[in-house]
């Protein structure tokens, strides 16, 4: 009997603690997508334009990222003359990059298509993140810098992690860090935000942008211009034909 009793004892407080872990989690995803605007905001969101200034290995260059929710991302970014452009859809990725030796569209590998999937959404990678296919786990809290950030594993449904951290204080994700390649060597890519600010209909972007490849190299981002809700032709993310 008293063992019976010490086996339920232990089962609801395993039941309690499940309970509020899962509260604890929501808790801080739904003060996050308040402070980026609020669920209505983020709801409404179906397009977005930014423009960029970037720093990148002491040259400097010009770049824009256009997306349509749900549907596709293209990057497009001017390095010492070269025109360089990554496509990502709800299906697959293109890109150009001279600077690689592909001065025509190339399809993307699967892995990096994988590890991008999460590019065709403009709003915050926690909103409604069950209903595009990620799963989310809390692992307890971490320090960013000076801050005693929230971690946050999400796993997308191509199956690739990535790590957010986020402020406790203004529940922003400051930082974020993803396993990926360069040069066919893998590399922890972190990307820190900083700069937070509000645009006039209410939505809450960084407009300082650090990615550090796996301590070789870094690129600063200044973003310049934010178009909320922009209308956007479909076709720039067709693959050029050859």
């Amino acid at each position: 009997m008293k063992t019976l009793k010490h086996s339920l004892l232990l089962l609801t407080a395993l039941v309690c603690f499940a309970q509020v872990h899962a509260q604890t989690t929501d808790d801080i995803v739904n003060k996050h997508i308040e402070a980026m605007g609020g669920k209505d905001k983020q709801a409404q969101l179906k397009s977005l334009h930014m423009d960029m200034t970037m720093q990148i290995m002491g040259n400097e260059a010009l770049s824009s990222v256009t997306i349509v929710e749900g549907k596709g991302s293209r990057s497009e970014s001017d390095v010492m003359g070269q025109k360089v452009i990554q496509v990502v859809t709800d299906t697959s990725g293109w890109m150009i990059n001279p600077m690689a030796g592909a001065a025509t569209a190339q399809a993307m590998p699967e892995e990096q298509y994988k590890q991008g999937a999460n590019q065709i959404y403009a709003t915050s990678p926690l909103y409604n993140y069950t209903e595009k296919g990620s799963t989310l786990e809390l692992q307890g809290q971490e320090k960013v810098g000076d801050v005693n950030a929230y971690k946050l594993k999400i796993t997308n449904k191509a199956g690739n992690a990535a790590t957010y951290y986020i402020d406790p204080n203004t529940y922003y994700i400051i930082q974020m860090s993803v396993n990926g390649e360069m040069m066919g060597n893998p590399v922890t890519i972190t990307v820190t935000n900083s700069d937070f600010q509000k645009t006039p209909e209410g939505y809450v972007f960084p407009r300082a942008i650090q990615t550090d490849m796996g301590g070789q190299f870094s690129i600063t981002a200044k973003v310049t211009k934010v178009d909320v809700n922009p209308t956007v032709d479909a076709t720039i993310f067709d693959m050029p034909k050859q």
